[in-house]
């Protein structure tokens, strides 16, 4: 029997929260080595067979970018039914169309907070990226489609430092208000500590945000990741990005390393008495499935501590 932590729940915490698995996207992307279509395929059905109620599936974004998710479509096809309620992400209206044609149901946009980063990622301007993402998110919500905004480098940036909160706030506020439903807080490259989670909360809520409008995505890149979801746990957010094993990395930005892992972020809401309907055993499986995929071991420490033998 898997072991277990001991609940002990903490005041003015979420009774539930919603883990919005991005492993098949962002966990992916990065990857060197091109993983099979149907590999990606099953990955995803097993994240959704764990429980995970999300589970962000690919990326229709060029692949001369990201060669790795160069077969969105055909892992789309593979997904049926199913795959038209993962989200994908779409960088711009060619790809809301290729995500149109195959039936998908929900989308995101993928912004930057910073100006270098949207030059680097977006081969746009700060102020431009709103130009670019604003018809494809009116034709989304004009199809039926659900929208997320996707905000990076929210709590630092490798080229140009510390970010002030009140430029993230700003920024991100613009995003949301083109017609998303959720805003996604990224720290990129993982130097968000837990008092900064507190003030940018804090920021957006001051610009009349509520937290169920807004989700978290932490990188683990100085071991702050658990301590900045459970700060964020306590200024009332609900819904948090996770990839399963913990893989991922922004492929345009170095010292972006590993997501939040899944297994990780369950452990410890487990520990709190807070609901996720995640079944760890599950995922821990499928993360090592994975791990023998990809030919290393899962850096995650739940994922180590608790996987004896491949799945």
């Amino acid at each position: 029997m898997t072991e277990l932590p001991m609940t002990v729940r903490a005041d003015g915490l979420p009774s539930q929260v919603t883990i919005y698995e991005v492993g098949p996207r962002d966990g992916l992307q990065n990857e060197k080595a091109l993983v099979p279509t149907g590999v990606k395929a099953e990955f995803v059905q097993r994240l959704l067979a764990a429980g995970l109620p999300i589970v962000e599936a690919t990326s229709f974004v060029h692949p001369k970018w990201v060669p790795q998710l160069a077969d969105a479509a055909d892992l789309m096809e593979l997904l049926g039914e199913a795959g038209r309620d993962c989200p994908v992400l779409v960088p711009n209206e060619r790809g809301l169309d290729r995500a149109l044609e195959l039936g998908a149901r929900h989308v995101a946009i993928f912004g930057s907070a910073t100006e270098t980063f949207a030059q680097k990622n977006l081969n746009r301007s700060l102020d431009e990226q709103f130009a670019m993402f604003e018809p494809t998110v009116r034709r989304a919500r004009d199809a039926g489609l659900d929208v997320r905004a996707y905000v990076s480098m929210c709590f630092g940036d490798p080229w140009e430092g510390a970010v002030p909160v009140d430029q993230v706030v700003g920024v991100g506020k613009r995003l949301f208000d083109l017609g998303a439903s959720q805003l996604s807080l990224g720290d990129t490259i993982g130097v968000g500590t837990a008092g900064h989670v507190t003030a940018l909360v804090d920021g957006f809520r001051g610009a009349g945000m509520s937290v169920d409008q807004l989700a978290m995505h932490f990188h683990d890149t100085y071991g702050q990741a658990l301590a900045n979801a459970f700060a964020a746990l306590r200024a009332g957010i609900t819904t948090y990005d996770a990839s399963a094993g913990g893989l991922g990395g922004c492929p345009y930005a170095k010292s972006a390393t590993g997501n939040l892992a899944t297994e990780d972020l369950v452990w410890m809401l487990r520990g709190l008495g807070i609901e996720t309907g995640v079944d760890l055993d599950q995922v821990v499986s499928t993360s090592v499935w994975m791990a023998g995929h990809l030919g290393r071991p899962s850096p995650s420490a739940v994922v180590r501590a608790l996987a004896q033998s491949p799945a």
